[in-house]
């Protein structure tokens, strides 16, 4: 390949991606068909009344054609009124809501709207592994801090509430190049649900640096404790954060793409502003698909039942943990479960790829279980550094958003743990 063909460092010289790692494993396998229970698409399709608006959508003339490049009026009334009971207050449609092509690209665009080469984005492990070259592409410079997990989560079920920051390293990550912060709450993989004191102590050194916050609150309907959004801490907090939603994860419909972020005005307009250079608008039939969604939701009684139906898959799936005996997270929000899976003795002489051998244990236990009892998982080290990977080299996580018959063929699958498991 001649110089003038060779691709740009950003997407070059990469290590193959867990997807890929994942995906090739289960092509493998020889337990088929696969349980996959490793990426967070749902396994349902959305309610009738979300659907049907879709179809009806694809019928009008104007929901064929570009909508508005910071998003269809209807949707941005229809997301300003649901989310006025947390806020306290509607958003203004026109000024503190853009319409995104999904949440990864409206993240995109704030970094775009804001990072310069060389700026400071201090990201917490784990992380969406999207968050990284979202960052990248702009010139940031990422500055991690890890999440620590419960000192006895190899032993113990344990609340999500346990992995914590220690604010003092938060503190030192700071310098005066740091312009970005972002907070993922609920939290992917984790499933921990921020509380509000630590909200107000990454707050306050926020305001107290003048950091812009990016709070990814994808997962903002499915809590199972108290849910504070951060911008609702103080009208100051309110003005140095964007906080990103998802109809893909609000309405079980992740193809759709639909997404938006919240914020005061001085930092609205530029996100809008680089959502129109990136993609100019986002699909219209979904987006008005979704302003349905949200008008008819109360109706249906949707969010309560979204949040009961979740809590019953995770109770469902969690109690083969806790008939075999291996601990985990209990989630307060979202719908993925981390497993501490310490306990699982592979044999010496298993066969690995090299490309799985030479990456964390827990990539190898994702490979095992694939191979064995053909259930696909997720290996958290993908989400940190390489420095910091060894936190999580025992634990998988699990995403639970699928029918029940899934979850129960999971579960008989899984106590074909039960002659790897360590004898005490």
């Amino acid at each position: 390949m001649t110089e003038k063909l060779k691709p740009a460092a950003r997407v070059s010289g990469r290590r193959q991606d867990v997807w890929s790692i994942i995906n090739e494993a289960a092509a493998a396998s020889p337990k088929q068909p696969i349980v996959n229970m490793g990426q967070g698409f749902f396994g349902y399709n959305p309610p009738d009344f979300i659907l049907n608006a879709a179809k009806e959508a694809l019928n009008r003339v104007e929901c064929n054609q570009y909508s508005p490049t910071k998003g269809r009026p209807r949707l941005k009334k229809a997301i300003s009124e649901a989310y006025a009971p947390f806020w306290g207050r509607k958003l203004d449609p026109d000024t503190e809501i853009t319409i995104t092509t999904g949440a990864n690209e409206g993240m995109l665009s704030a970094f775009m709207a804001f990072i310069e080469p060389g700026d400071e984005v201090i990201v917490f492990e784990p992380f969406f592994d999207q968050y990284i070259s979202n960052i990248e592409m702009p010139g940031g410079k990422i500055v991690y801090v890890p999440m620590h997990p419960p000192k006895e989560g190899n032993v113990k079920t344990l609340s999500a509430a346990e992995w914590t920051i220690d604010f003092d390293e938060l503190e030192r990550a700071i310098t005066p190049r740091t312009k970005m912060l972002v907070l993922n709450t609920p939290h992917n993989p984790v499933g921990k649900v921020f509380s509000r004191d630590e909200l107000q102590k990454i707050a306050d050194l926020c305001l107290k640096h003048q950091i812009i916050i990016l709070s990814d609150e994808v997962y903002d309907r499915l809590y199972y404790v108290p849910f504070t959004r951060i911008a609702t801490l103080s009208p100051e907090v309110e003005q140095i954060t964007l906080t990103v939603g998802s109809a893909g994860k609000n309405f079980y419909a992740t193809g759709w793409r639909v997404g938006w972020l919240m914020g005061p005005p001085h930092l609205i307009q530029y996100v809008s502003a680089a959502h129109t250079r990136i993609c100019y608008s986002s699909v219209s039939p979904l987006q008005e698909a979704c302003a349905i969604g949200f008008e008819q939701a109360p109706a249906h009684n949707f969010w309560e039942e979204s949040i009961a139906s979740m809590r019953h898959k995770m109770n469902l799936f969690n109690a083969v943990w806790d008939e075999l005996g291996i601990p985990y997270s209990e989630p307060e929000g979202g719908y993925f479960v981390m497993v501490n899976l310490s306990a699982v003795q592979i044999p010496d002489s298993y066969p690995f790829p090299p490309h799985v051998a030479e990456r964390p244990r827990d990539f190898k236990l994702a490979w095992f279980l694939i191979q064995e009892l053909g259930v696909a998982a997720i290996p958290p080290s993908e989400f940190y550094t390489d420095t910091n990977a060894h936190i999580v080299e025992d634990y998988l996580r699990f995403a639970v958003c699928k029918p029940d018959e899934v979850l129960e063929d999971a579960k008989e699958r899984l106590r074909g743990l039960k002659p790897f498991l360590k004898k005490d």
